[in-house]
């Protein structure tokens, strides 16, 4: 069928309108071409008429119709050249508008997919975070605190990450926001007796109103967990686990962002040759770049998007068409104003379509 050949994508719109553009080029030129060896037929007929004399009278009157009609040709040629360049110039304008919309569309389609894949994943997250929170041994740590307590709610956290790989370590907090527990104390052993009372996500938590409620962190690196990338969701931990209970500590899971969010990125639908030319981003509210496909300025650059990019859509810079999606949330997780972004340079075999004749 057209469609697995590839001959229904957009871009034959344009490459047709070149190819046509080509070929009435060609021919008018040719056209031009023969009228121009048929009007020095026409002036070599009336040379050798005159020689003639009155043997040739007849012969001069069939040349000068001959060079009359080949005049006509040359102005039919020339409004040929001339309409033809127009519509072709029009129709590469239609099509390039086209394809313009067709390609900013599919990009910030794709976009949404790929924000949408981390929304659901992240999701995920939060549930974890509130319902860990509320275990026996994570209470028992923060409510009555020794080394025993400690030691079991370590072991807790370790059968728990041994089961969901997507973290790198879960800390258990005290009101003071000293870590009195982790699941990988043997990994990361700056994280022993760790105070993370300034940081964000542990002073919101401390601020929770009732055990439904946690806090989504900004991607950070954190420095005890070897400066990696992290997505860190909080949440209070509660006298007896009760939803209600006093706040007593507060449970962090560090969620290890990189392998998760670079899977996302590479998983965005193009084909190897649009792949070549495009660039699958994650950018948080600011326009950070959070994830890359090409591995670069992850956490380092800033990709801006215009002012009134709100949303989703596309726009177009120069040869390069971005498509964006703003995170539509999922369930309870609202998002965090982050935006899936894919930047596309034009093919390179694309040309200007212009009209020129022999």
């Amino acid at each position: 069928m057209a469609e697995s050949d590839g001959s229904l994508v957009p871009e034959r719109i344009l490459e047709l309108s070149e190819r046509l553009s080509s070929v009435a080029g060609a021919k008018i030129g040719e056209i031009s071409s023969i009228n121009r060896e048929a009007k020095m037929l026409a002036i070599n007929a009336l040379i050798t008429a005159a020689r003639a004399g009155e043997a040739g009278r007849g012969f001069a009157i069939v040349s000068e119709e001959f060079k009359r009609i080949s005049q006509e040709i040359d102005e039919v040629a020339q409004a040929l050249e001339s309409q033809v360049r127009a519509d072709l110039q029009e129709l590469s304008l239609v099509g390039g508008a086209i394809l313009s919309h067709l390609r900013g569309q599919r990009l910030a389609d794709l976009a949404l997919n790929a924000i949408e894949i981390i929304d659901r994943n992240l999701y995920e997250r939060t549930c974890d975070v509130r319902w860990w929170a509320t275990d026996s041994a994570v209470v028992t740590c923060v409510a009555e605190p020794t080394p025993e307590a400690s030691r079991h709610a370590s072991s807790r956290l370790k059968v728990i990450l041994d089961a969901y790989t997507v973290y790198l370590d879960l800390w258990i907090c005290d009101a003071a926001g000293k870590v009195v527990a982790t699941g990988r104390p043997q990994v990361y052993p700056a994280t022993q007796g760790l105070s993370v009372a300034g940081a964000g996500w542990f002073q919101q938590a401390m601020k929770t109103a009732s055990g439904d409620e946690f806090v989504a962190w900004d991607i950070e690196r954190a420095p005890a967990l070897n400066n990696a990338p992290v997505a860190t969701y909080a949440t209070a931990i509660r006298q007896e686990g009760l939803s209600d209970g006093k706040v007593i500590g507060v449970l962090g899971i560090h969620f290890d962002w990189k392998p998760q969010a670079q899977a996302v990125v590479d998983g965005v639908r193009l084909t190897d040759e649009e792949r070549a030319r495009s660039r699958v981003l994650l950018l948080d509210h600011s326009g950070k770049v959070l994830a890359a496909s090409d591995r670069r300025g992850e956490l380092d650059e800033t990709f801006r998007l215009p002012a009134d990019a709100v949303g989703m859509g596309s726009y177009g810079a120069g040869h390069v068409t971005v498509g964006y999606a703003l995170t539509p949330g999922y369930e309870t997780y609202q998002g965090l104003g982050w935006y899936g972004a894919i930047t596309q340079r034009e093919p390179e075999a694309a040309s200007t379509g212009a009209f020129q004749a022999a």
